[in-house]
This record gives structure tokens, sequence and C-alpha cells, in this order.
């Protein structure tokens, strides 16, 4: 099993673990803690993190900003990436595309998925895996929606 899943496993069965993971994910990858993640689901193939609609990630019109939108959707994929590779394979981000669709005024989940079968391609070299990726305010409205394209690859050894 992936060390992201295995940890997300182990922390999320105790009260308030996934708060414990979420702060844990957040000093891997130290800009994450911008935004203050709190992971809900992880799992091969699908991530969940909500972004808390707070001052610190407002925009001059006092909804969530753009970037801090990007950000929770990178971090989804990271967990679902780190979730779902093959052991003997490796990622790394080679682009993102989105579309903001609403203002995003509560606080937004972001959810980033997969099929399985994208992660089990003939690698070659390497190949570009896309990464469904969405934010959606509490009323269920998309506010973002798009891809991040991975390129993955074998570990070397």
């Amino acid at each position: 099993m992936p060390a992201v899943l295995d940890l997300w496993r182990k922390t999320s069965a105790l009260p308030l673990g996934n708060r414990v993971f979420s702060l844990a994910f957040s000093q891997k990858a130290p800009y994450f803690a911008t935004i203050r993640p709190r992971f809900t689901v992880i799992e091969p193939d699908h991530a969940e993190l909500v972004i808390p609609k707070r001052r610190r990630v407002h925009n001059h019109i006092g909804t969530v900003h753009a970037i801090a939108l990007c950000n929770g959707l990178e971090a989804a994929m990271g967990a679902l990436a780190e979730s779902t590779i093959p052991r003997d394979r490796r990622w790394i981000p080679k682009g993102m595309e989105v579309a903001y669709t609403a203002k995003a005024s509560s606080d937004i989940t972001c959810i980033a998925e997969t099929a399985p079968e994208q992660w089990t391609a003939e690698v070659g070299d390497g190949y570009d895996l896309p990464v469904r990726v969405r934010g959606v305010r509490t009323d269920g409205t998309v506010v973002v929606e798009g891809e991040i394209r991975l390129w993955v690859s074998p570990k070397r050894p």
C-alpha cells in the first residue's frame, strides 16, 4: 500500500485524525499549508479536501482566491497520485488547465479523480496522465473545474 494511503487510513481512524493527516501532508509540501486543507477522502483514484473560506484566502471581492482554489486542486491531485501510483512509477505535474465557473463564496471542496486503467498504461519512457479536478461550494455549485496533467514515468533504479 502506498505510504500516503497507509498514513491516511491509520490517522483518519483516530479522533481528529484527518486534521493530523492534513497537517502532516502540508508539512511535506509547505505551500499547501497556506490554504489549511482538511482532507476528507483519500483512496485510489479519488481524493477530496476542503478549503475553509477565511480572510487569508480571500480575493478583493471576498471570495476564495483563484490561486487558493488551484492550490487546493493540486493538493487533492497530489494525494490521489501518491495513493494510486504503482510503486515502480513516479509522477510530476506537467500542467494545469482550469475554468472558473462561479464565485467561490463558501468553503470549497476540492476533488481529484482518475480511472484505474490510467495508472496501468504501458509506461515506456513515460506518458501523460490527465487528472480531472473540480471545486464545489457547500451548496453543490461547481466553482472551478479542469484538468491537471501529470507526467508518469518509470522510477530510476
